[in-house]
């Protein structure tokens, strides 16, 4: 062997030296000279380099961090290793990360480019990967106007001048093997845009851990190292139809559903006991998670997501994580993901022009600022950007074994208008409001994530009367699989908050929404967002006195529950909480010492009994055939009555919104027979006043178009449930007196 040495540095040297070299592996590394092999090397922190294991060492170019050395072909077998001692007196070795060809597949960049990769986080980001059986860490990321992109970290003194990327092309895909990386090192890729010149240094999109906020760097994580144990909830879950099955959804956020003694959050593992022994205990089928996506806002309750594949470190890591869906499902709860595609933050350090061009959002803030935010908008008619998220939902779907996605603000998505003035958006190109562009995605996201994972549900956010939300795709609808229902939420929170002696000028909003109920596949929600803003605890959003206040609500929870449609109910709403949320603390467990707290938790508890009990009162929640009105009209008496339905299985519910006890009050029913109270929300064990009919029996007197009826004590702001007594689904939770 022989060497070389020189001491003028020619232009493509002095761009790596610069750190503004596109194409870094057409200088470093080893290459063909004549008859001779080079090696070139650029470490800007040794003072000694060597081949490893006592082999010969490699002349600096004097005045340089440039090393070079000539080699015959022959001399050269395999990946050579390198052994230098840095300018502190620090030894470092490993193989060279210049010496390895390209790893990322065509068939994956094809796939990217089109926008169909649905597991683009598999290749995207920073993986522990293998070139001839030598071990290390993959780093790929896109960034197509960029001049330079760096992977920086704490192996390498976070320099970018240390670690340049190799372009991949047309396709915008820079990446880099790094032999002898493990888990756990901290890294950032620093890009130079070709045009500015400006210099970025940005999280990983595709990470799947983060430091602990404020903190920032993304971490390699090992991959695959958990091992499930809900094999039997995961083998029926292909079978299950939500659609037809009791649905009922704990809101959860996290950091402030209950934290230790010194007011620190519960890891996941402890939520994974805690929590998942309270929902199972108060009988919910599902959990769904306010956003755990990492953030780095605690104020934005996760809303501001930076990290789309990576669970919150705020709680654990990604194997916690793991742990607690784990848990969820050995207990037979399902779990829901709030997941925000509409917009991301501003923060430097994450999405936001990423390249130093708008590369995720959109240029023109028209069309890629939400104002009302803060944030930005994704520019869905990219294929990249689009695969991005679609690559998203899959992954928690299939890396977290998650049964759903409850899908943020998708109104804000469909209207390109939305909270816009005139002159300040872009109609599309057939001059009309709608975004098109959102619209395909959501018909692409829908279709995916039902194909690749059969029984997992997708959830909509929406609160206009875009028509088909929950229609197949097929037939022009979008293709979700149910929808939130704000209108009946916001009439129904509006109707009760008249006083008593006001409602029945207002019986409408009672009754309004039975008209379009079957339009959509709809969940009734009470939310977060109904507590929060200065709106009020739900408990304080009711008038009258303390007793009145705690009444009205287990009349509406009442209603809720045997209303058509899936049920949503946010932490602490079910017992309660007399403050509106705040997510800094955790809620108000103190307040289950007082009986009319606790009555109202034992209330949501027996709904939950009741409603998954009864077929009628889920099977046919998105169809008529579940759902007659008895009476609809009595306005002057502020009482509706209506039957569920399903087959044999016959419920009828009667509620009384107002504090008068209707005594003798006269409803046609479909049978004959005797009929049994199986609940009702006045009973003395949710510290009501105890009104309650012990024998019912139908009379041949035809009322309300029905060929039988009975007559009722109605409680006071009570609901009742009654069926006729030759079934024997009678729920045991509810003690009535006999």
């Amino acid at each position: 062997m022989g060497n070389i040495s020189t001491v003028t540095l020619d232009a493509d040297a002095i761009k790596i030296q610069e750190a503004r070299h596109h194409d870094p592996f057409s200088v470093l590394g080893r290459h063909p000279q004549g008859q001779f092999v080079k090696i070139k090397l650029y470490l800007p922190y040794a003072e000694t380099v060597g081949f490893a294991n006592g082999g010969p060492e490699i002349p600096r170019l004097p005045g340089t961090d440039f090393f070079e050395y000539l080699a015959k072909p022959g001399d050269l077998f395999g990946h050579y290793q390198l052994d230098w001692v840095d300018k502190d007196g620090g030894k470092h070795g490993g193989y060279d990360p210049y010496d390895f060809g390209v790893q990322l597949p065509d068939f994956d960049r094809q796939l990217f480019a089109e926008g169909k990769h649905w597991h683009a986080y598999r290749k995207m980001g920073a993986h522990l990967h293998s070139v001839d059986n030598i071990p290390g860490v993959l780093f790929t990321v896109w960034a197509p106007n960029a001049g330079r992109v760096s992977v920086v970290g704490d192996f390498n003194r976070w320099d970018g001048r240390c670690h340049p990327m190799r372009s991949l092309g047309g396709s915008g895909i820079w990446e880099l093997f790094y032999p002898g990386l493990d888990a756990g090192c901290l890294y950032k890729f620093e890009i130079l845009n070709r045009d500015s010149g400006q210099v970025l240094t940005k999280t990983d999109p595709y990470g799947q851990q983060f430091e602990l906020r404020p903190k920032t760097s993304s971490i390699v994580v090992r991959e695959a190292s958990y091992r499930w144990n809900d094999q039997a909830w995961m083998d029926g879950r292909g079978g299950h139809d939500w659609l037809h099955e009791p649905m009922s959804i704990y809101e959860v956020h996290l950091g402030s559903w209950k934290q230790d003694a010194e007011g620190n959050f519960l890891s996941y593992r402890e939520q994974a006991v805690q929590l998942v022994d309270y929902v199972k205990g108060l009988g919910f089928s599902h959990i769904e998670l306010m956003p755990v996506t990492e953030h780095p806002l605690d104020a934005s309750w996760g809303y501001q997501t930076t990290g789309y594949f990576a669970p919150t470190s705020r709680f654990g890591a990604p194997d916690d994580f793991r742990f607690f869906i784990d848990t969820c499902h050995q207990n037979h709860i399902g779990v829901i993901l709030d997941w925000v595609p509409a917009h991301f933050p501003k923060d430097e350090f994450a999405l936001a022009r990423f390249d130093g061009t708008p590369l995720y959002e959109h240029e023109d803030p028209r069309k890629g600022e939400h104002r009302d935010w803060g944030t930005l908008i994704y520019n869905y008619g990219r294929n990249e950007v689009k695969n991005f998220l679609l690559s998203s939902a899959i992954f928690w779907l299939e890396e977290f074994h998650l049964d759903g996605l409850r899908v943020d603000a998708v109104a804000s998505m469909l209207y390109l208008d939305y909270s816009r003035e005139d002159g300040e958006w872009i109609p599309n190109q057939y001059g009309g409001n709608e975004n098109l562009e959102a619209i395909d995605f959501f018909r692409e996201l829908n279709s995916v994530t039902h194909q690749q994972h059969p029984g997992t549900v997708m959830m909509a956010e929406e609160s206009t009367a875009w028509p088909g939300v929950t229609r197949p795709t097929w037939v022009g609808g979008l293709g979700f699989s149910m929808k939130w229902n704000m209108g009946w939420m916001n009439d129904i929170l509006e109707y009760m908050q008249e006083d008593p002696i006001h409602r029945r000028y207002h019986h409408d909003k009672l009754t309004f929404g039975m008209l379009y109920a079957f339009t959509e596949n709809f969940t009734l929600p009470f939310s977060h967002d109904e507590v929060v803003h200065g709106k009020g605890a739900m408990v304080n959003k009711m008038p009258g006195d303390e007793w009145q206040r705690f009444a009205n609500l287990r009349l509406l929870y009442t209603m809720m529950f045997t209303y058509p449609g899936k049920k949503l109910l946010f932490m602490g709403c079910e017992f309660g909480q007399g403050s509106q949320w705040d997510f800094s603390r955790q809620l108000d467990w103190y307040v289950l010492d007082y009986p009319h707290h606790k009555g109202l938790q034992m209330l949501v508890k027996d709904l939950n009994a009741v409603y998954q009990a009864h077929p009628a009162l889920y099977k046919h929640d998105f169809d008529h055939q579940g759902f007659d009105w008895i009476d609809c009209h009595d306005a002057e008496q502020s009482v509706i009555s209506y039957r569920r339905k399903d087959g044999p299985d016959e419920l009828v519910v009667v509620l009384n919104f107002t504090p008068v006890v209707r005594e003798q009050y006269r409803i046609g029913v479909p049978l004959e027979g005797d009929y049994q109270e199986i609940f009702n929300s006045d009973a003395d064990i949710y510290d009501g006043s105890n009104v309650f009919n012990t024998s019912i029996a139908a009379d041949p007197i035809p009322w309300m178009n029905l060929p039988y009826s009975i007559s009722l004590r109605l409680p006071p702001l009570g609901g009742v449930v009654l069926k006729p007594k030759q079934s024997d689904k009678v729920v045991k939770n509810t003690k009535l007196p006999v």
